[in-house]
């Protein structure tokens, strides 16, 4: 600790009258001297390296105060009063690697996510321990990649409300559904909610990762899923369309080109048929699923057929009854771009098989 007394009289002058060059050189002195010996040093030794190293900061330019704080961050007993006031900093660069993993006090940390931006709430959502207070916070004010990112979290500590909440914005953000679906700390009734509420895309892929004691289960709700949507179904009459189709289909295969053509020319039953004759589903099937509450059943059918989603957003559009709001229109593209065709040819091979028309 002598070595640290010894460079008070140098500190002051660097203060009072050193560059910013002079000063930054300094703070990564006694910042390197104090983390190669700081498993050995007492409570006593550690508060000596927080005055010295608080009085210096005092004096700091943002590029030295975030390599400070990338440095001091790891260290399990960094100085508090210096970790607190790099937390604290408006400056993201530098509150960062504390937030995410240094030792703060409850209070700061709820301060910290009550008051400052969403950069700061998603540093702190990645922290190793996070308690149900904090939490809930989290969750009330963070953005999208604040949510997202506090549910992968295994470490946080979610109350009824938090997942109650995630639950609720998970209606519009299918990557949020997925995580959330995929925590095992989930109360059993909100997994029930989130499961029926999801879209079929999740609703395949929480199957897909679900443990074998959780399967059962959704598979009984996915079954009432599309009962639910087969029974809200109003019946139309396809044998002229079909006949159309069919036709066309035997005279010169049909193509992608030719569903884009029948939706954006508003032939609603035309669009129907050629979507049942492609990808061998019923077309009174294929009639319940577009006339459901959720455009997923387009995602898949389209996926499994190899169409774009140039094509998937006109199909969607051209569902009568059933304007898409930009925000649902773009949650969509998000589970289209992450569907692969295995999944979605999975998926239409239960229609199928549901339907009694598998091979």
């Amino acid at each position: 600790m002598d070595g640290t007394a010894s460079l008070l009289p140098e500190l002051e002058d660097v203060v009072q009258h050193g560059s910013a060059e002079k000063r930054a050189e300094a703070l990564r002195r006694i910042t390197s001297l104090f983390l190669e010996s700081a498993e050995s040093f007492n409570e006593k030794h550690v508060a000596v390296f927080d005055d010295v190293i608080g009085y210096l900061i005092e004096e700091i330019e943002v590029k030295a105060l975030a390599e400070l704080a990338r440095r001091i961050a790891p260290a399990p007993n960094a100085p508090s009063g210096v970790v607190r006031t790099l937390a604290r900093r408006d400056e993201i660069s530098v509150a960062a690697p504390v937030l995410q993993q240094a030792k703060l006090d409850e209070g700061d940390l709820k301060y910290i996510a009550e008051t400052k931006s969403q950069a700061h709430l998603l540093a702190l959502s990645t922290r190793a321990e996070i308690g149900e207070a904090l939490a809930d916070i989290l969750v009330q004010r963070g953005d999208r990649a604040v949510a997202r990112s506090i549910a992968t979290n295994r470490h946080a500590r979610l109350s009824d409300k938090a997942f109650s909440t995630l639950v609720e914005r998970a209606e519009q953000d299918g990557v949020l559904a997925e995580r959330v679906g995929l925590r095992t700390d989930i109360p059993p009734r909100l997994f029930r909610q989130l499961l029926v509420k999801a879209s079929d895309v999740v609703q395949k892929r929480l199957l897909a990762q679900a443990k074998p004691e959780t399967q059962a289960e959704i598979r009984r709700v996915l079954a009432k899923v599309t009962d639910e949507v087969a029974s809200k179904a109003a019946p139309r009459n396809y044998t002229a369309a079909l006949a159309a189709v069919r036709a066309l289909h035997k005279q010169r295969k049909l193509s992608e080109a030719d569903i884009v053509e029948f939706a954006k020319a508003g032939k609603y039953e035309e669009t129907i048929a050629a979507l049942s004759t492609l990808c061998a589903v019923p077309v009174e099937v294929v009639d319940r699923l577009m006339n459901g509450e959720r455009a997923d059943p387009v995602l898949i059918l389209a996926r499994s057929a190899g169409f774009g989603w140039q094509t998937v957003r006109t199909i969607i559009g051209a569902r009568p009854g059933k304007p898409a709001p930009s925000q649902a229109i773009e949650a969509a593209r998000e589970n289209f771009e992450r569907l692969t065709m295995a999944t979605a040819q999975r998926v239409v091979r239960f229609w199928q098989v549901r339907q009694g028309t598998g091979e």
